[in-house]
């Protein structure tokens, strides 16, 4: 099913056909798991043909390039490409090829951080930061919007923290706004464990009640949350790479994004929120 986007939020996905191949070739690449071989900032991938689309797009996930299934910029590829540069593409023009290069990567922040503003601009329990939430989301489209030059000498964090810390007391208050988890059911692990920031590798955490846990940044790669309960779960940072979320409840899950979700595996019992897809590769 495909996503339900409000304007704001649809200009912060990815739009592949109005950029340039950006992420494809502005980045730096490891080989690992997730990527085939080792690539460098500005070397143009060997996949990406003549009109900047993936020459093996349908096998990235078989061919080993899982990680390029789950990367998003947020729409910072088409933004840089169109509204930064006016539709310049680095093969054809020789002077935009390193701004372009160097720009991306800045807008791709501003742009994740774009995101997550919108969400805590939508969230009920919040309403009384909604104004400076506000503020906060101008004076990052400001400085994605900014010339080049600009973009090139922003320092992030001084947008991001301020951001933060509104984004956190967003997450506070819709966390603590609904009904609260059952502390009598049964948890595999110590609930103690259930932090910003833990480490739940692997954890066992099938049907565990996590409505309204603080999850913020954990580390939760392969972990079972089959029919977990997660509304109201802040989930920002959380690293899900082969977590197993078949029959896990997400509707109401804080700041999950597409990210998280595709570099997760699932179901169709799966419920996901209305601005996240239901990944191809799930079964």
């Amino acid at each position: 099913m495909a996503a339900t986007l409000d304007e704001p939020r649809r200009a912060l996905r990815a739009e592949c056909a109005d950029c340039v191949g950006l992420c494809c070739v502005a980045l730096a690449f490891a080989k690992s798991a997730d990527f085939g071989f080792d690539k460098e900032a500005g070397e143009e991938c060997v996949n990406l043909d003549d009109g900047y689309r993936c020459r093996i797009h349908p096998q990235l996930r078989e061919s080993g390039f899982k990680g390029c299934t789950v990367f998003d910029c947020f729409g910072a590829g088409q933004h840089v490409t169109q509204h930064t540069f006016g539709g310049a593409s680095w093969r054809d023009d020789a002077g935009a090829r390193a701004g372009m290069f160097a720009v991306f990567p800045v807008v791709r922040q501003l742009h994740e951080l774009l995101w997550y503003l919108e969400e805590a601009l939508r969230m009920p329990a919040a309403a009384a930061l909604h104004p400076a939430l506000r503020a906060a989301r101008d004076d990052v489209e400001a400085a994605a919007d900014a010339p080049a030059e600009a973009i090139r000498l922003l320092d992030v964090d001084d947008l991001r923290a301020p951001a933060a810390e509104l984004l956190r007391e967003a997450a506070r208050l819709t966390r603590e706004a609904g009904e609260a988890a059952d502390r009598t059911a049964p948890l595999r692990v110590k609930r103690s464990r259930l932090r910003p920031g833990a480490d739940l590798l692997g954890a066992d955490l099938r049907g565990a009640d996590l409505r309204g846990a603080e999850l913020r940044g954990a580390l939760l790669i392969a972990a079972d949350l089959r029919d977990a309960r997660l509304a109201r779960a802040e989930l920002i940072g959380a690293d899900l790479r082969d977590a197993l979320l078949h029959g896990a409840d997400l509707a109401e899950a804080v700041y999950l994004t597409q990210a998280q979700v595709n570099a997760a595996t699932g179901d169709a019992r799966t419920r996901l929120p209305r601005t996240v897809e239901r990944p191809s590769h799930w079964s």
